[in-house]
């Protein structure tokens, strides 16, 4: 064999060991991985912002003698269950545990609708510049949850197509272990707009 032809061979070589990474799609799998996960973090960062406020809320709400305490309560334990969850990456790996923590937080919207509706027949309460200054927070974070809930379908949605794809699908299950990652359903009855006022 003349040098020239196996050099031309290794050369080929090279350029196909190079390009090996990309055509099997395993870093293209990788940074989807990391796109899901950067997306999963801004989800659980404004949920947490959500539940600071309310703290903050209930404090406010539970300056007028009689407000309804049966309320109130709620919010608390809609709260502390939907904070009891860790919302850490391994979430992402548990379809089961990420249907409770979507549970848990759906719970506490529900929680947080109705106890903005019950102030609508408190005006004291609603007057207040504190109370004011909580019902902007609360909808700005809930309008930040609605557009991070949108940015993490949209990567698990990428994410899990390269996991299912031919033929990236291969090294997604026998090189890396790649499943499909679970996202965000639709709750029953969410056809049906809920009645919260700001």
């Amino acid at each position: 064999m003349n040098q020239s032809l196996r050099y031309a061979r290794v050369a080929c070589l090279l350029v196909v060991l190079a390009l090996a990474p990309q055509g099997c799609g395993y870093n293209r799998i990788q940074g989807a991985d990391e796109e899901v996960k950067a997306a999963w973090s801004e989800v659980s960062n404004q949920y947490q912002r959500r539940a600071d406020l309310i703290p903050n809320l209930v404090a406010t709400v539970k300056g007028a003698a009689d407000f309804e305490r049966e309320t109130l309560e709620a919010v608390v334990r809609a709260r502390a269950s939907a904070t009891k969850i860790e919302a850490g990456p391994e979430l992402l790996e548990n379809a089961e545990m990420f249907r409770q923590y979507q549970a848990a937080q759906g719970e506490l919207s529900r929680s947080l609708g109705r106890l903005l509706v019950t102030v609508e027949r408190y005006p004291d309460i609603k007057a207040t510049e504190a109370f004011r200054d909580l019902q902007a927070q609360l909808e700005g974070t809930e309008n930040r949850i609605a557009v991070a809930r949108k940015r993490y379908v949209d990567q698990v949605a990428e994410y899990n197509k390269l996991v299912r794809f031919f033929p990236t699908n291969l090294t997604a299950r026998w090189l890396l272990g790649a499943e499909v990652r679970p996202n965000f359903e639709a709750e029953p009855g969410a056809e049906t707009a809920p009645e919260v006022q700001f």
